[in-house]
């Protein structure tokens, strides 16, 4: 099968079938555009959580993400995603269970009973990584129609897209160059900010466990951004969409401060490109509104 009539079986995960569609159907289109199609993975569950379960319970967290590529083995496909969560998690679960037979002996076991195999034929790839690598940014320059020669993107990659860098495999943790990359196809502009490697604030449970310092690091985050002169915050992972743009709401309501910075997922900012809708992209279902200039 050549790259441009590639299938992928698509993961969504939680909060982007729950909390954004947006990220869905800008993925989705975007994708079609160069030939590319989506399954979606009938019975897949959370991913789960790699900074939550994962960290407490491996032999718990493990079968589940196992279950989720068996999932895509028996589709006979690779998967993509649209949450840097998901991608850690299964990316992670597939590299221990590939290199630790009797880890695998012991998930395949439990798998077993629910009549399930994990075998390892199966990629996990992150839509950012698609976008770049298998479509490439000469076709993605082909395709824009609304250049954004005048737009300033503060990137935000977020922690599990990044770390840990030899599982990743995108070069290292500290210059990554993606997304700076594919925004930069539409003309816009990259500026470097402080705390641009900076967690969204949400990480490790920390937006349940202590919301003052979870919205405290996305504000500073935030500001940076807007200090360096950027009009916009775009990042590859549904969770921290919801951490940033919904942040901004809860910090509204919590200290009174609104700062209405506009964030994209990356494919709703190239859909904009491409000369799409706002609602198209599902960016008039948040709660940052998009400045005139991305817009018009």
């Amino acid at each position: 099968m050549s790259e441009e009539s590639k299938t992928y079986a698509y993961f969504l995960g939680c909060i982007t079938p729950n909390r954004y569609p947006g990220i869905e159907s800008a993925t989705k289109k975007i994708l079609k555009e160069f030939g590319i199609e989506t399954e979606e993975m009938i019975g897949a569950s959370c991913c789960p959580a790699p900074g939550v379960f994962g960290s407490f319970d491996m032999h718990t967290w493990l079968p589940v993400a196992a279950r989720n590529l068996a999932i895509a083995e028996e589709m006979d496909l690779d998967i993509v995603v649209t949450c840097n969560g998901c991608y850690g998690s299964l990316q992670e679960a597939d590299h221990l269970l590939r290199g630790n037979p009797k880890l695998k002996e012991e998930t395949n076991k439990i798998l077993g009973e629910f009549g399930r195999e994990f075998k390892g034929t199966t990629k996990v790839n992150h839509s950012i990584v698609v976008l770049h690598d298998v479509i490439g940014l000469d076709r993605l320059k082909e395709k824009i129609t609304k250049p954004m020669n005048d737009v300033n993107v503060a990137v935000h990659y977020g922690c599990h897209f990044l770390k840990p860098s030899e599982v990743r495999g995108h070069g290292s943790s500290e210059t990554p160059y993606i997304l700076e990359d594919l925004m930069q196809a539409t003309g816009a502009k990259t500026p470097e900010y402080k705390d641009k490697l900076m967690c969204c604030g949400a990480g490790g449970g920390n937006r349940t466990a202590d919301a003052v310092q979870s919205l405290e690091w996305m504000r500073q985050k935030l500001v940076s951004a807007i200090e360096a002169g950027c009009d916009c915050m775009v990042h590859p992972c549904a969770f921290c969409h919801l951490q940033l743009d919904r942040g901004q709401e809860e910090m509204e309501k919590a200290y009174g401060i609104f700062l209405n910075f506009p964030i994209l997922f990356a494919t709703q900012f190239l859909g904009l490109a491409m000369g799409m809708s706002e609602k198209e992209v599902g960016l008039d279902q948040q709660v940052t509104k998009m400045p005139d200039k991305l817009l018009k």
